[in-house]
């Protein structure tokens, strides 16, 4: 897994790094060596390097340095004279690249920028860093939008400039770079929010050999899970089980407005690798779903008037529940008076259960003030894993304001936190999902956006149903589980983006590609690690 830090953070490890004997300066040399080798990759003749006044700039003053001395022509644009640039080492390095044989324009008006973008190859973005935030001034405010409009290929250096690199939002404009060369770390932003959208591809240089050696003595924002990470979880079902044995799971699901929701969840259950997969679901719509799915029993559950659990519905599900190796609770079961009551004696049960969509609504309406204010309400000796987007997690913690990956990590974290269980798991699904324990935050691969659409979120409370199920061995790495269940969500998405097309794909178009998204993250995590697949011709 790989480190994702805050800028907070990297300030940290900076200075961690400085103290082992690599100055700041020995940093930015660096930096732009390796971002001048990532350019050098594109094979342009000439590069236009867009530079600010701070460290970031210096970067780029060095890259343009090195990139000279491999023969690529260069432009520098610069705001000011080098002698005038602010920051001491920027400067330093401003002054001497200046003296080779680079052309460097002060102040361009936009007409001068646009050619010069126009005789580029490749524009380099080295005018903000990590400490950016807020809204561009002049001639900032003109530069990048004119990059934008005019140049075929950006790269950044560390962060596109106007990004935020701790929240991930544009507040005003921002560099579309085509790929970002971010140093040491990934920094947080670029997970969040706006971030994706304008950093593109990813390529971190680690600058000091040594890294790894000091890299946990800041702690970390999240980190990102590797395909190969994942590789224990595709080991082939052994051939002395039974249905039993493979696991089971219940899903506690539906109402007679939403039975497609239960529906979805049941069959990505089984899809997932569950065994014995069963629905309780009120008594309105159990004949539909009973028809929907024939391979699936149908619990019958007392409905109220509206075609929601009843009054009678906690006693006659939580004696159902105990039996399963897992139980998902939420989808499509609305928030009437009995669901809340369901949701509560679920939770008292000695089984695993992974409460979604409306049972976290339902939670969060029993709390009132936040769930973190009771914790004992929700702290439990059994895994607890609950699956809310940004809008329902906002609902659990009282409102505080959830709209993007870092405030919906700080918000699973207040849950995860107040309760202090290590079994607990709060998913914070969104464009970037993160899986929030006690200990760490991960964040598994990201889906494509045509996995925003309604039922999504139920197949994969159904995803994780059938890989906890199988998988319920695995206590002391319980993050990484539920990374591989989110991951595999992910891939259906793309197969079926690629199958539909992007804007085409419906949540039922996810669950029969469930068992191709395996043979996608399995392959991936081989090539990751190096290993050649056993069926490959090579």
């Amino acid at each position: 897994m790989k480190p994702v830090l805050s800028t907070e953070e990297v300030v940290r490890l900076e200075d961690i790094i400085e103290r082992e004997g690599t100055s700041k300066a020995e940093l930015m040399e660096l930096a732009g060596e390796f971002a001048a080798n990532e350019i050098l990759k594109l094979n342009p003749d000439r590069v236009l390097v867009l530079v600010g006044f701070g460290n970031n700039g210096g970067d780029g003053w060095v890259a343009a340095d090195i990139l000279t001395h491999k023969g690529v022509d260069v432009d520098i644009v610069s705001p000011v004279e080098p002698d005038e640039i602010p920051a001491a080492l920027a400067r330093h390095v401003a002054r001497r690249t200046a003296g080779r044989d680079v052309h460097v324009c002060v102040g361009p008006s936009r007409d001068e920028l646009e050619v010069l973008i126009n005789k580029a190859d490749v524009v380099v973005d080295a005018i903000f860093g990590t400490g950016f935030h807020g809204n561009l001034r002049a001639p900032f405010s003109i530069w990048i939008p004119t990059v934008n409009e005019c140049a075929d290929h950006v790269v950044s250096i560390d962060v596109p400039s106007g990004l935020n690199a701790e929240t991930g939002v544009v507040d005003d404009d921002c560099i579309r770079a085509e790929r970002t060369v971010t140093m040491i770390a990934p920094k947080i932003g670029l997970y969040s929010a706006d971030g994706p959208e304008y950093a593109g591809d990813l390529v971190c240089g680690g600058l000091y050999d040594r890294l790894d050696e000091v890299i946990d003595d800041v702690d970390h924002a999240a980190e990102i899970v590797e395909p190969g990470d994942l590789v224990d979880y595709f080991a082939p079902l052994p051939t002395n089980i039974d249905k039993y044995s493979r696991g089971s799971a219940l899903i506690v699901a539906g109402s007679a407005q939403y039975p497609g929701a239960a529906i979805m969840a049941a069959k990505s259950a089984a899809r997932a690798g569950a065994g014995y997969v069963a629905v309780a679901t009120p008594d309105a719509c159990a004949n539909l779903i009973r028809m929907a799915l024939p391979s699936i029993p149908v619990f019958a559950i007392p409905s109220d008037s509206r075609g929601s659990f009843g009054a009678a519905a906690r006693m006659t599900v939580c004696e159902i529940a105990k039996k399963y190796s897992c139980v998902v609770c939420g989808p499509g079961m609305t928030t009437s008076a009995g669901s809340m009551q369901v949701v509560s004696g679920l939770l008292e049960l000695d089984v695993p259960l992974i409460l979604d969509a409306d049972a976290l609504n339902c939670l969060a309406k029993i709390a009132i003030d936040g769930i973190d204010s009771n914790p004992e309400m929700y702290r439990r000796e059994q895994p607890l894993v609950m699956t809310p987007h940004y809008r329902e997690l906002s609902r659990l913690v009282a409102g505080d304001e959830v709209n993007d990956l870092g405030t919906a990590i700080a918000a699973a974290q207040k849950i995860v936190w107040a309760a202090g269980s290590h079994n607990l798991v709060v998913i914070a699904k969104g464009p970037t999902t993160a899986i929030c324990g006690v200990e760490r935050v991960l964040l598994p691969l990201s889906g494509p956006a045509s996995l925003a659409t309604a039922g999504s979120g139920d197949v994969l409370a159904g995803i994780l149903a059938g890989t906890l199920a199988t998988m319920r061995d695995e206590m002391d790495r319980w993050e990484l589980l539920y990374s591989y269940a989110v991951a595999l969500h992910s891939y259906a998405g793309f197969a079926a983006a690629t199958e539909y097309g992007e804007k085409s794909v419906i949540a039922t178009d996810l669950i029969d590609l469930i068992g191709p998204a395996m043979e996608l993250a399995a392959k991936d995590a081989l090539d990751d690690l190096g290993i050649m697949d056993e069926g490959s011709d090579d």
